[in-house]
């Protein structure tokens, strides 16, 4: 495997490769230490410690870019915590109150209530966007102003987490297939 293919595994062979020479490190540390009878330096190998969890997050990351999810909801308390949930579950997410279109490769959360009174091009924006429609609607028209959204899914709120992140999952994987 050549570490210059750009691919997934290639790039996350330069971040494991780091990270075994700091465990490495670490290792050899501390029983350099047991063997002489001496305290281990412990502010350095705290250092090697960090620096492991960061090598193990960009290999993570290399592996499994984080889906980045913006959640647009009336309820500016509402869209910030799904978005804290979002972020628990390892998504890069932020919240608003207000439309905008999506950057390359951002997953819409939109409350389709604020979809009324939206400009044709914003609309054609987050149609092109293919939204996640969170809604309290249940009715059949507000079934169809998604679908006339392009909606990849269509949720009544309460929306749990996990349902939500599993959309997101399917969202993502149809965007990169």
């Amino acid at each position: 495997m050549e570490s210059d293919t750009g691919s997934p595994s290639a790039e996350r062979s330069q971040p494991l490769h780091r990270l075994r020479s700091t465990l490495a490190r670490l290792k050899a540390e501390l029983e350099l230490a047991e063997a002489d009878g001496t305290k281990p330096p412990v502010e350095r190998l705290l250092e090697d410690v960090e620096e492991a969890f960061a090598l193990l997050t960009e290999a993570e990351d290399s592996g499994h870019p984080r889906v980045r999810v913006l959640v647009i909801d009336d309820d500016k308390r509402l869209a910030e915590v799904t978005a804290r949930g979002l972020r628990r579950l390892g998504y890069e997410a932020d919240s608003t109150d207000e439309v905008r279109a999506a950057k390359r490769g951002e997953v819409l959360v939109l409350d389709l209530g604020l979809v009324d009174g939206l400009d044709d091009g914003v609309l054609d924006k987050v149609r092109t966007a293919r939204p996640i429609i969170v809604t309290g609607a249940t009715d059949r028209a507000s079934r169809a102003r998604a679908a006339g959204l392009d909606a990849s899914d269509y949720m009544v709120k309460p929306v749990e987490l996990d349902e939500l992140a599993a959309a997101i999952e399917r969202w993502a994987k149809e965007d990169r297939g």
